[in-house]
């Protein structure tokens, strides 16, 4: 069976041109990946058809970047995925302040794909306030 029949293919995400000139597509778990960062990276009422789709992520930008604002951002991201991604599912979710940039909480996600059992991860920046608040 293809990747495309097992996984789905949809429009590349970030929207691209490919390489001939035609809107690029993903499929296979590349799509899986694309559509997690879109379920993450979508505030709800930005869908019109879809008002309550996407996981809210952006409501933790003043929020201090400290141990419980990580694990409510950790609960959310489990719970968006649950409800908006069937082909996954999450085995872990963890979230601490970005090393790097005291504005920022690493979310990384482990997931088996539900359809073949094989285990992924992705990670994402998610902007919070600074660990003084």
């Amino acid at each position: 069976m293809t990747p495309d029949r097992v996984y789905g293919r949809g429009m590349g995400f970030p929207p691209r041109v490919g390489a001939d000139g035609r809107i690029a597509w993903s499929e296979g778990d590349q799509n899986v990946r694309e559509a997690i960062r879109i379920v993450l990276m979508t505030e709800p009422g930005e869908r019109l058809r879809l008002p309550a789709f996407g996981a809210g992520l952006g409501r933790f930008l003043f929020e201090p970047n400290i141990v419980a604002t990580h694990a409510r951002i950790r609960q959310r991201i489990a719970d968006a995925l649950q409800r908006w991604e069937p082909r996954v599912a999450v085995e872990s979710v963890e979230v601490q302040a970005d090393t790097v940039d005291p504005q920022a909480a690493i979310a990384t996600i482990t997931y088996r794909l539900v359809a073949t059992q094989a285990r992924e991860r992705v990670s994402l920046s998610v902007a919070v306030g600074t660990a003084g608040g």
